[in-house]
């Protein structure tokens, strides 16, 4: 064990431009088209970022998506309806990086502050909205963000069970120290089945996620050029 660690050490310190090549490659939080893309108040999109979207085929509004979010989203409100007997609708999907720009301004003129406006809106670039892989819930004729989503019968339900469509509900409670947002119980991000599996198995935040990930990533790496 003792050679192993030290051969680690070796090629981390002699070999850092080729593992970092293969890093920049594999490091999913920094590919923009994936589905792990890591947008927060530190890490941003750009201004010009749009993705290919298309309207999900559910009741609500601003119901656009990616497609492979869009069609996730559709199974998993028909699938609700049938064991629950209640709607889910989209409140909020993609959002540009003007119109988050937009809602930004306003929540500022509104608290007085950019500090205070912080506390309730994300910067434009900072949404993953912009990303078109969130989405934000309601219920029924409900048709707005609320507290009340997770105690009605089709929010429990996607709570308990988003993750087998690949969403994750990003914004928990206790998680505010690392995703740099209050709780949302309605917000849910698409990440595909595999990571939303391994997320909601683990109870953790995507930011925990993706450097566990990283880790693996960069073991997998140093230990192929060891063999």
């Amino acid at each position: 064990m003792a050679g192993l660690v030290e051969q680690l050490l070796s090629l981390a310190l002699a070999g850092t431009m080729m593992i970092s090549t293969g890093l920049d490659t594999a490091a999913p939080h920094n590919d923009i088209e994936g589905v792990l893309f890591l947008q927060n108040r530190q890490w941003r999109a750009g201004s010009a970022y749009i993705p290919e979207l298309r309207r999900a085929n559910m009741t609500g509004k601003v119901r656009e998506m990616r497609d492979d979010a869009a069609t996730a989203l559709e199974e998993m409100a028909a699938d609700c309806k049938a064991e629950t007997g209640e709607i889910i609708v989209s409140v909020s999907g993609y959002r540009s990086y003007q119109t988050q720009a937009t809602i930004y301004q306003r929540k500022v003129q509104k608290v007085g502050s950019k500090a205070r406006a912080d506390k309730y809106v994300a910067r434009p670039g900072a949404s993953e909205h912009q990303l078109g892989l969130a989405m934000d819930l309601g219920w029924d004729d409900y048709q707005g963000c609320s507290d009340k989503f997770p105690r009605s019968k089709a929010g429990k339900w996607v709570t308990e069970n988003c993750w087998r469509y690949g969403f994750i509900l990003r914004y928990q409670a206790g998680w505010e120290d690392v995703t740099g947002y209050q709780k949302e119980e309605w917000h849910f991000r698409y990440v595909g089945k595999e990571h939303a599996k391994a997320i909601y198995e683990n109870e953790m935040p995507l930011e925990t996620y993706l450097i566990l990930l990283r880790q693996e990533v960069l073991m997998d790496i140093v230990l192929g050029v060891i063999e």
